[in-house]
């Protein structure tokens, strides 16, 4: 596997699989990403936003409009359970704080603090948002550590290369970060290295 493959199959952007435009559908992606940075899986976070988009609540005013027990039902649909009441109350302070603010895109102008709109939404959900909208933003502690393993840290950014998605890459880190490094699973790793070196396998 070469490394545009690696990149390929490991890093489709999130918001991509969720059929999400993040550039022209922000609040979308926003909601997305405040599900994604909940302790939870990923798959359970795309799972819950799909029950979301099925239910037509995709907009600050319709979450609003649905309510609190509404939210905490399809969280828990979505395997929340842990996690429901608390994710309802963020979701639902964060769409009247987006409201009152006059939305996602005029809060951006502000700076990334001013995208903490909720308690519970933390740095952790905003560098999630603003990576895929290819916007400065602080790489995931995973995707770090598998650059590091593979030789594709300068200093403490990711390195460019050329003819690759910087985002794709970042996300493709993360995962090898998260399931590999992380647990010393260097034999089953999907793009094994050599002396701290990514090198291509057939």
């Amino acid at each position: 596997m070469r490394i545009e493959e690696f990149v390929e199959k490991y890093g489709r952007k999130y918001s991509e699989l969720l059929g999400i435009d993040a550039r022209k559908e922000k609040f979308k992606w926003f909601l997305a990403a405040m599900l994604f940075g909940a302790p939870i899986r990923e798959e359970n976070a795309m799972k819950t936003y799909k029950i979301f988009e099925k239910a037509g609540l995709t907009t600050p005013e319709k979450i609003l409009e649905a309510g609190w027990d509404k939210l905490v039902s399809l969280l828990d649909e979505g395997g929340y359970t842990r996690y429901d009441f608390k994710t309802a109350d963020k979701i639902l302070e964060a769409c009247k704080n987006i409201i009152e603010k006059g939305g996602i895109e005029k809060i951006m102008k502000e700076g990334r603090e001013a995208l903490k709109v909720a308690k519970g939404i933390g740095d952790v959900t905003i560098d999630i948002f603003l990576r895929e909208l290819h916007l400065p933003h602080n790489p995931s502690p995973y995707a770090i550590l598998a650059a590091k393993n593979h030789g594709l840290l300068e200093g403490n950014r990711i390195k460019k290369m050329q003819g690759i998605d910087e985002v794709k890459l970042e996300i493709a880190l993360m995962k090898l970060g998260r399931d590999y490094c992380k647990k010393k699973k260097c034999r089953q790793c999907p793009f094994p290295c050599e002396n701290g070196v990514m090198r291509d396998i057939d």
